[in-house]
């Protein structure tokens, strides 16, 4: 059976289960659509976590950051994971005692402001659709290769697909379908992984691989090898970092903040029946999530390998030619089609060089060889579902990846535009403007609200403003300046109150934003050049969530300290928030 065939049935599959779990567990109420009735079993909430945070960002873009990045791309695997112990420790527990539905809703009432609820509405809406754009690129650029059909009909496609599930299912059936869609990701991430762990180093393991030798050589090591093929190339070491030890540091903890504020990861917790399965909950996720992370950066390596020794068969050395571009395998000729995958013959000799054309220590020994220019560009975002076809690996695991791949994308999708849909029926609509309005009029207004997410998702997807890992960080950056410092603050101070809270919030928001739109110019053309010499403190765009976290906690202190504490029922309440019922008697109080 041909590829195409088999991946629209097992593409086609997938979509019929995701509807088929839609059908069966639609929501009959808010409390349904919002946060699944609060009956999710730990396990299953894990699951779907998982599936929830392990977007298109870590399926696709994750990797191939890795792949091109090296060493320098283990700040998204530290501060992914990372931020999920935060979470786990500081807020799961304590948003679930608090038991509202969703973010905005808490900082509403802890900060006895319906101004602070609309500005966590207002940050919350900024994070998702940066987040979503993301996921919507992931869409497009999985149904453009594998179903060949050109990136809006797949962004329509999953549009059609994601409306049906979260607009019907709400919270409940988003959460049924993501375990479901966990395990298509998990299996079609792993197994291409484990074939070519097999090939390169005769280890199934990818985890083991990576720190094995390569196959037929017992004194080569994968990493050594890889050292080497891309330092005959003019690239840097794999294994060796460019980034200066503070921007890592700052993308680290922008990740990691980022994830614990992350509006559609919080509002998971709200899901369980109690406050003792939120923390299970975190436990499951971290372990699930896991799987796939640790495969990673196997996955990353290999790829680069394997890219690099089809262009180059014999090595880059005097002896060998690159590939010529007539004898290109089939792989590269699909990938071209989609535009992510490109070659100009700059030097007329029709053979493929890919070298770093930016070293001018490698300079003239490319104008020695006649070369004039790097000639193969490779989007990043290609190399995890490029990677089985590089590898030769059989069609249904190609077909298997691609499922994979629109899991992850859709998964993660459903989640934030459900998380926008709540925020402008419950937050907004009942919360400000009409809090006498019936639970059935809510649900239809969050219904419409999630289809008009949906389709400005479909438009930041068709028109992306970057990387999918990329512009991932940047929504992580802006969870961080703005609604963790609030969430944070909120459970374990008693002292910041309203006022402190709104300025903080809207400080951090806007210096990140602002910061990112002077370097990286989203949908705009960037006011600066994005390098380090005019970085603050040589702190890069992804990283400078921490510098808004900073202000916005500096803000909202200060703010705080000079205007009136909060009543004195409001301090009750955080103290309630933060001590596990029964201990004060326990102490004797």
């Amino acid at each position: 059976m041909d590829l195409q065939t088999l991946t629209y049935i097992v593409v086609g599959a997938t979509f019929v289960l995701y509807i088929g779990i839609a059908i069966w567990s639609r929501a009959h109420s808010t409390g349904d659509f919002y946060v699944a009735g609060k009956g999710v079993h730990p396990v299953a909430n894990g699951m779907a976590t998982g599936a929830d945070w392990m977007s298109a960002a870590s399926f696709i873009s994750m990797a191939g950051l890795i792949a091109f990045l090296g060493y320098d791309g283990s700040v998204y695997l530290m501060g992914w994971t990372g931020g999920y112990v935060l979470l786990a420790l500081l807020l799961a527990p304590y948003l679930r005692k608090y038991g509202k539905f969703t973010v905005p809703e808490f900082i509403g009432d802890r900060y006895y402001s319906k101004s602070a609820r609309i500005v966590a509405v207002i940050c919350l809406i900024f994070i998702s659709f940066t987040y979503v754009a993301g996921q919507m690129r992931g869409v497009g650029i999985v149904f453009s290769r594998f179903l060949e059909v050109d990136i809006l009909t797949g962004l329509l496609v999953g549009m059609g697909i994601v409306f049906i599930y979260a607009v019907l299912g709400g919270m409940k059936g988003i959460t049924y379908t993501q375990v479901a869609q966990y395990c298509v990701l998990i299996f079609a991430y792993t197994v291409p992984a484990v074939f070519i762990s097999i090939q390169l180093t005769g280890n199934a393991l990818p985890q083991l691989g990576l720190g094995s030798t390569v196959s037929g050589s017992e004194s080569v090591w994968l990493l050594e090898r890889l050292d080497s093929v891309v330092q005959d190339l003019g690239f840097g070491a794999y294994t060796d970092g460019s980034k200066a030890t503070i921007d890592v540091f700052c993308i680290t903890l922008a990740l990691m903040v980022g994830t614990a504020g992350l509006p559609h990861v919080i509002v998971r917790f709200f899901t369980v029946p109690k406050v003792s399965d939120a923390r299970r909950s975190a436990g499951w996720a971290l372990f699930f999530i896991a799987l796939l992370y640790t495969t990673a950066p196997a996955v990353g390596a290999m790829a680069r390998l394997n890219l690099i020794e089809t262009i180059w068969p014999g090595g880059n050395s005097e002896e060998t030619q690159p590939l010529a571009y007539e004898e290109r395998p089939n792989w590269f000729r699909t990938w071209e089609e989609t535009g992510l995958l490109g070659f100009e013959d700059k030097n007329g000799d029709g053979r493929i060089q890919y070298y770093n054309d930016a070293n001018e220590q490698f300079s003239p020994v490319a104008e020695s060889r006649g070369w004039e220019g790097n000639e193969l560009t490779v989007d990043r975002d290609i190399m995890v579902l490029a990677n089985p076809e590089i590898a030769n690996l059989p069609n249904w695991v190609i077909a298997l990846i691609a499922a994979g791949g629109i899991a992850a994308a859709l998964s993660t999708a459903a989640g934030l535009l459900l998380v926008i849909s709540s925020a402008v029926s419950h937050d907004l609509v009942k919360g400000i403007f009409k809090p006498d309005m019936s639970e059935r009029g809510e649900l239809l207004t969050g219904r419409i609200a999630a289809a008009v997410a949906i389709v400005i998702a479909g438009y930041l997807g068709y028109n992306p403003p970057g990387f999918v890992a990329q512009v991932v960080a940047f929504a992580f950056g802006l969870a961080a300046a703005s609604l963790f410092p609030a969430i944070i603050m909120g459970i374990f101070s008693t002292r910041i109150n309203r006022e402190g809270a709104i300025a903080g919030m809207l400080t951090g928001l806007l210096f990140t934003f602002g910061y990112i739109l002077y370097f990286k110019g989203i949908f705009i053309t960037p006011l600066a050049e994005n390098v380090p010499e005019n970085w603050l403190f040589g702190i890069s765009p992804e990283g400078i969530g921490v510098v808004g976290m900073l202000l916005n906690v500096i803000v909202a202190t200060v703010v705080s300290k000079l205007t009136a504490p909060p009543p004195a029922d409001i301090r009750d309440l955080v103290e309630d928030i933060r001590v596990p019922r029964g201990a004060a008697a326990a102490h004797g109080h």
